[in-house]
């Protein structure tokens, strides 16, 4: 029969394209399923851009096919686009899965790695089932995705599971159309799949399979830690019950009071641990299975050491069948954190974790699946019942965000700390697994290797290199050398511009809006480290139009470790050469007197002491006065303190605010402000034509000086530190309030790391909605600085290409 003819006898043929998170979740068997059984012939494929079908039939049986294309697609599909075309009839006779086309542009959304479904669960945990038991069992709907594709597409010889040969069982699953392991391309059984071994800190077998898995268990419970090789790297285990092993743990890992996740074995006793609404359990039971920070319970059965002084902990459950077994065995809570050296990337190879934790780990418990790249945890936290990002990886990673118009590829390489990558590929942008600061020749490494990764997988050559504005940055530095070498920009984004068009590109938002950026270090366009800012702008400019009064971090760094230093130099901001004689202070008492000479030294002469406008070095600051923390073992950890001590604290009395000033800048309006003139106001990014008007009035200061002469009077006066810390807090969202309201600004962005702060994100939300603001907050990056790669590759994109 010929074309016409069979259109005549009303057959039709629909090509369809659908790009999205489409390999890995079972959607070519989905459209097998569906077409077949509504009686249409073709093919689908994967292709290096999504999936791609062909499908004849009856109009009717076609027009069906489309519907529920979209509304029965797998319940980790993704579909981010779906073009159909209506052709010709060919005369196809059945239905087949073809083999994948691997030519073409690629821009397929990867899957991240999704934990342990219930299907493969009961199964793991069924004696009559031939997986029982087994630690490496999934599916289309569950199991590595992300850390083992090695290329494009999505298909067994790409990935690292390509060198274990199927047996028969396992490939006649694979091959049949009705059952849940049709080409789910991770496919293994105890048979022909990956084993377990118990290793030594030397490398010694010390067993094997079940017998390993046990003795590992057992090592957990008698008090040792384990290096446990996972899905996107290793994790080292403790008792979370034991103080002693916590504090071992501790002491090895050089990590004194940062606080340990926690892994629990199912949500029942994660509820002994923590206060739990329905949106976290189902957080806590999703496929993306990430640590969540939660109220801890008064009384939870964990080490103080765990988590000290925290009135939040982090937990998460068993998302790979490895961890399920384990956690079985061993019966209660686990510390389970990243298996590192402080600011080194986490171990995904078994003789790499000998080499650099053979001194943290007892016993090493690995497998001989091999890790295509390293995928930490990630961590949210529920705000006003809505899940927000504080590290994305795994679940999360590499899914991209889509922005609506087609942009030239950009490599955004991201900022000093928090490194995250991006880059654009159509109206994809891809953002990579958090990497972690770049303090070490081990994370660099990390670094090179990621975005080497992303260059391969998607086969793309960037237009330009966008980085940081500050030179002295390894990614500044990388990104200048490697554009020079390759010929193309590099595009400077100041750190704070950067996070206003991340947040907006997120949201889908493109009109000028306010972006209270604050955070703790940014270079700023003027040369000083910005961090207390307000920007109105869009993704092609801003105007810095508000930030905090200035003051100096007295040895610049060592500021940043020793809160101590940035009290002393606030109080000098106040009372000059007599802060070094405030001996009514414990602050002040705190510093020896020849330290503060050294200080006064810095203050009075700007030596070793740069400028800054730093809203999370002012909470640092007021932690130390408090005397809540006054030397930091980690970053944030003042500020956090801070936090905490508010935390829980009612409302009354302790929630009036201080007073504060918002005041045009000038001579006297704040003393270290640089000087700024109507002809230099605008950053060098502005753009008028896309950025809307220029500001059109001095920039503002928010000074922080009454703030801080009333809480020290309050103080004084015996109030209690977390009343203080309310206040304090009470008082800066206020102010962003009355900023706002100055600006006129209908649309508020929030970002930078001081919004991971619960009641300052919470309370200048209700504050800007109460004053008929739109607020925008980040829903799929961090607002920190893993958020920064996002945000310079729209910048880049907007400004020059």
């Amino acid at each position: 029969m010929n074309r016409d003819a069979m259109q005549s006898s009303g057959a039709h043929r629909l090509q369809v394209d659908i790009r999205g998170a489409v390999q890995g979740v079972g959607f070519r068997p989905f459209v097998y399923r569906l077409a077949t059984g509504l009686s249409l012939a073709g093919w689908v494929a994967n292709d290096t851009q999504g999936v791609i079908a062909e499908v004849e039939g009856s109009r009717a049986a076609l027009e069906r096919f489309l519907e529920r294309l979209r509304s029965e697609k797998p319940p980790r599909a993704l579909i981010l686009s779906l073009d159909a075309t209506w052709l010709p009839p060919l005369g196809y006779r059945r239905f087949e899965i073809r083999e994948s086309n691997r030519a073409g542009a690629k821009s397929v959304v990867v899957l991240p790695d999704l934990a342990t479904c219930d299907d493969c669960l009961r199964e793991l945990f069924d004696p009559g089932d031939r997986r029982y038991a087994y630690p490496f069992t999934n599916c289309t709907n569950c199991g590595p995705r992300f850390s083992i594709i090695e290329s494009l597409p999505y298909d067994r010889p790409n990935i690292t599971m390509r060198r274990f040969a199927m047996c028969p069982d396992c490939l006649r699953e694979y091959e049949e159309p009705e059952d849940r392991r049709f080409h789910a391309q991770p496919n293994a059984c105890p048979a022909c799949g990956p084993r377990l071994a118990l290793w030594s800190p030397r490398g010694e077998v010390i067993a094997e399979g079940d017998e390993a898995l046990h003795a590992a268990a057992e090592a957990v419970r008698s008090g040792s830690i384990l290096a446990l090789k996972g899905i996107g790297g290793f994790l080292l285990l403790a008792d979370a019950e034991s103080d002693e092993a916590c504090a071992l743990l501790r002491l090895r890992k050089d990590r004194p009071r940062k606080p340990f996740a926690l892994m629990a074995r199912n949500l029942t006793q994660a509820e002994r641990l923590v206060s739990m609404s329905d949106e976290a359990a189902a957080l806590l039971r999703s496929p993306e299975c990430p640590i969540v920070l939660l109220s801890r319970l008064e009384g939870a059965p964990v080490a103080e050491t765990v988590a000290p002084g925290s009135p939040t902990l982090g937990v998460m459950l068993p998302y790979a069948p490895l961890h399920h077994l384990l956690l079985a065995e061993v019966g209660r809570a686990v510390v389970a954190t990243s298996g590192n050296l402080s600011d080194e990337p986490i171990c995904t190879d078994e003789r790499e974790a000998l080499a650099r934790l053979g001194r943290v780990a007892d016993l090493f418990l690995v497998h001989d699946r091999p890790i295509a790249r390293h995928v930490d945890d990630s961590v949210v936290w529920m705000v006003g019942g809505i899940p927000r990002m504080l590290r994305r990886a795994r679940g999360y990673a590499p899914l991209p965000v889509s922005v609506t118009r087609e942009l030239p590829p950009v490599l955004g390489v991201g900022a000093h700390m928090k490194s995250a990558i991006a880059l654009s590929v159509g109206t994809s942008i891809f953002v990579s697994q958090h990497i972690g600061d770049l303090e070490t020749p081990q994370a660099m490494a990390a670094f090179e290797r990621v975005i080497a990764d992303f260059l391969q997988l998607y086969e793309a050559v960037p237009a330009a290199i966008a980085h940081d504005l500050h030179p002295d940055y390894l990614s500044t530095r990388w990104a200048a050398e490697t554009a020079a070498a390759r010929g193309v920009p590099a595009i400077a984004v100041q750190h704070h511009h950067a996070h206003l068009a991340a947040c907006l590109a997120e949201n889908g938002v493109e009109e000028r809006s306010l972006g209270v950026i604050w955070d703790g270090t940014g270079y700023g366009s003027d040369g000083t480290v910005w961090g207390g800012e307000f920007l109105l702008g869009d993704a092609a400019g801003f105007a810095r139009v508000a930030s905090l009064s200035p003051f100096r971090l007295p040895g610049g760094e060592a500021a940043v470790r020793e809160p101590a230093r940035i009290a002393f130099s606030l109080l000098w901001e106040l009372f000059g050469a007599e802060a070094f004689a405030r001996d009514d202070l414990a602050v002040v008492r705190s510093i020896a007197p020849q330290a503060r000479r050294v200080l006064a030294r810095m203050l009075s002469s700007g030596l070793n002491a740069p400028v800054t406008t730093s809203a999370g070095r002012l909470f640092d600051g007021v932690s130390a006065l408090l005397g809540l923390c006054d030397r930091a073992t980690f970053e944030g950890e003042a500020a956090m303190a801070l936090e905490w001590a508010a935390t829980g604290r009612g409302e009354g009395g302790a929630s009036e605010a201080y007073p504060f000033e918002v005041a045009e800048s000038g001579p006297g309006a704040a003393s270290l402000m640089p000087g700024t003139s109507a002809g230099d106001r605008l950053s060098g990014e502005e753009s008028s034509s896309t950025a809307g008007a220029p500001w059109s009035s001095a920039p503002l200061i928010l000074d922080w000086r009454p703030l801080l002469l009333a809480l020290i009077e309050d103080l004084h006066k015996g109030i209690e530190k977390d009343i203080l810390s309310v206040r304090f807090h009470t008082t800066l969202v206020k102010a962003i309030a009355e900023v706002a309201r100055r600006v006129e600004a209908a649309n508020v962005a929030l970002s930078g790391g001081c919004f991971q702060n619960r009641l300052l994100l919470e309370g200048a939300a209700r504050r800007l909605i109460e004053g008929g603001h739109r607020v925008i907050q980040h829903r799929q990056l961090p607002p920190n600085d893993g958020c920064i790669g996002l945000g310079q590759v729209v910048v880049a994109a907007a400004r020059a290409l």
